[in-house]
């Protein structure tokens, strides 16, 4: 992507480095950075640290690198950006690498922090943790037995974690009937399909899906919107549901394969500056009637597109506000391995529409009703024209019910405040790199 993925020259703050300098190397924050003009936070931390050093009573607790992390992590939670900025030890650096290279081994889940939990953000397509019925909002309470409420994210994290072929057991607090359950999986080397689509039973109707945008989805993109084009489709339902982003440069390139001009979005820099990111030409599908599907796990670059789409009066978007996450948030490698996720570049939407924090409206509101799963392409495989339709997915219905039955197009709903807010990768410490990733990127 033109801005987002070119080098930049940005160093951290100087506060930020010292802090993390003095704090990786588990001893108090050196005197030569803690003079006479150094920030009273600063000295106001070492003093903390070295308190603690000194008199704190259970001296096995006192881990200069558990005691790191938490004030990394306390740092990083006051800004408020909860779910979105974030702090990742060695270990979810390897993962979300891992998970950008469309590989992970795992139960294939995304989790995120939220109220002192551990919660399923998005359960991956034909993952195992889809396959067992997890579902967005529900929240883990234990891992094998062991209660995990109040851990740091990353140690539930390693925790859930394995190698292929072992397993886990979860404790679950289901978020649809508040029902408590045991679930033992197992964990597999999850390879991540990210493009799928099926002709809707009984219609000459695409159904494509699109789970996440790492790397090569827009490729992927082209070629079924050419199949899909050779199989005679009349019109398109584009599904990003539960869809938590990924490479930026993916979201616009996707995005441009349904838009013949204008904009896919604009990027406000920490001046204010707004900068257009346009359309790139050349889409396979910038004629065909279709209609967005976008809920509450809809995230980031699914963002990005439905925003392109609905502002440029593409297509109308069906279903739930989206989750809300409106920045380029970029990785800045630490000492040790760990790293820094923080939002650097706000996105907004090409009419100028906010998303961060604030979600997306669709144009046409449908719930799924309580207890009912979407329906995706690879259930739609071995589904005749009546399981469908009885299928209770009311949004993929009515999405279709408007590709039969089209109604003039209203103006772009602005959008309204969603439940919760939810990433560049760097080339060495204190660099953002020249790919941006805007995923809740938290797999487990």
């Amino acid at each position: 992507m033109q801005q987002q993925e070119k080098r930049r020259r940005w160093f951290g703050s100087g506060t930020l480095i010292v802090l993390v300098l003095g704090l990786v190397g588990g001893v108090a924050l050196d005197r030569w950075f803690l003079g006479p003009n150094a920030p009273s936070s600063l000295r106001l931390i070492s003093q903390a640290w070295g308190l603690i050093q000194q008199f704190y009573v259970d001296r096995p607790a006192v881990q200069p690198r558990t005691m790191t992390y938490g004030a990394i992590n306390g740092m990083v939670d006051a800004l408020g950006d909860t779910g979105h900025s974030r702090f990742l030890s060695p270990t979810n650096v390897k993962e979300l690498t891992s998970m950008e290279q469309n590989k992970f081994q795992g139960i294939g889940a995304e989790v995120e922090s939220k109220a002192g939990h551990v919660v399923i953000a998005v359960p991956l397509d034909g993952s195992p943790a889809q396959k067992a019925g997890l579902k967005p909002g529900d929240i883990i309470l234990q891992v094998n037995g062991q209660d995990v409420t109040g851990l740091p994210l990353d140690q539930v994290i390693g925790k859930i974690s394995g190698p292929a072929g072992t397993s886990v057991t979860l404790t679950i607090l289901a978020a649809a009937s508040g029902r408590t359950s045991q679930v033992t999986l197992t964990r597999a080397t999850i390879k991540l399909h990210n493009v799928t689509w099926q002709m809707l039973p009984g219609s000459r109707d695409a159904h494509l899906r699109i789970s996440g945008f790492d790397q090569g989805v827009s490729g992927d993109l082209q070629k079924a919107l050419i199949d899909i084009k050779k199989g005679s489709a009349t019109g398109l339902v584009l599904d990003l549901r539960n869809n938590p982003g990924g490479l930026l440069g993916e979201a616009v390139d996707s995005a441009s394969q349904f838009l013949a001009s204008g904009n896919v979005l604009l990027v406000k820099n920490q001046r204010g500056q707004e900068s257009p990111v346009p359309v790139k030409s050349g889409g396979e599908a910038t004629d065909i009637p279709m209609v967005v599907l976008v809920n509450g796990g809809a995230a980031s670059g699914a963002e990005i597109v439905a925003g392109a789409l609905q502002d440029g009066h593409r297509a109308p978007l069906v279903g739930e506000p989206t989750f809300g996450t409106g920045t380029v948030l970029s990785e800045f490698k630490l000492a040790d391995g760990s790293a820094l996720l923080l939002a650097i570049e706000e996105w907004l939407t090409p009419a100028g529409h906010v998303i961060w924090h604030k979600g997306i409206s669709p144009d046409v509101v449908v719930a799924l009703p309580e207890g009912v799963a979407p329906v995706f392409p690879e259930f739609e495989r071995t589904m005749n024209t009546e399981q469908f339709l009885r299928s209770g997915d009311a949004q993929l219905l009515r999405a279709l019910d408007l590709l039969r039955r089209p109604t003039p197009r209203t103006s772009p709903a602005k959008p309204v405040s969603s439940l919760r807010p939810v990433p560049a990768r760097s080339s060495g410490w204190g660099r953002p790199s020249p790919t941006s990733c805007d995923k809740c990127c938290n797999p487990v």
